[in-house]
């Protein structure tokens, strides 16, 4: 499967970084199976690169997929932006996006209910995103190309 992954340059090797604000699924190395969407993360940079890569799981490692939003995603997501580490290599499923991000903000914090939460967490697109969150599950990409993307 091929997967796509914004950046502000090519990157032929992924890795994990750090970052000092807690994601979605935690850290590790974010792709998306939707090219708009790479773009969408690509273009918040000043020079927007696209990067493709060849997704192949390896059998032996720890894969999460949530093939919908639910329940558990949604404490899943709580618990990456608290900071709680997760054991999985592969974290695949619908990403908290700039639309809700507040949403889970607020759900955390709790001013809302699990119950508002679902009722205006309805996104306007669909959203997709794989977390590469070890070593092990970065050797599943080979990098295919890189494209730069020209601002209208």
């Amino acid at each position: 499967m091929k997967v796509f992954h914004g950046s502000a340059v090519e990157v032929k090797i992924p890795e994990i970084r750090v970052s000092k604000f807690n994601k979605d699924f935690g850290t590790g190395f974010y792709c998306t199976k939707l090219k708009i969407q790479a773009k969408r993360w690509a273009m918040r940079k000043e020079t927007p690169v696209v990067n493709t890569y060849e997704f192949t799981p390896h059998q032996e490692l720890s894969i999460l997929n949530f093939s919908k939003m639910t329940d558990e995603w949604l404490d899943f997501i709580v618990n990456c932006r608290k900071g709680i580490p997760h054991k999985y290599d592969i974290v695949i499923g619908a990403m908290a996006n700039d639309q809700i991000y507040n949403y889970v903000e607020d759900f955390i914090s709790g001013l809302i209910t699990r119950e508002q939460f679902w009722v205006m967490a309805k996104f306007k697109y669909p959203t997709h995103q794989i977390c590469f969150a070890t070593e092990a599950a970065l050797n599943c990409l080979s990098f295919v190309s890189s494209d730069k993307i020209a601002r209208k």
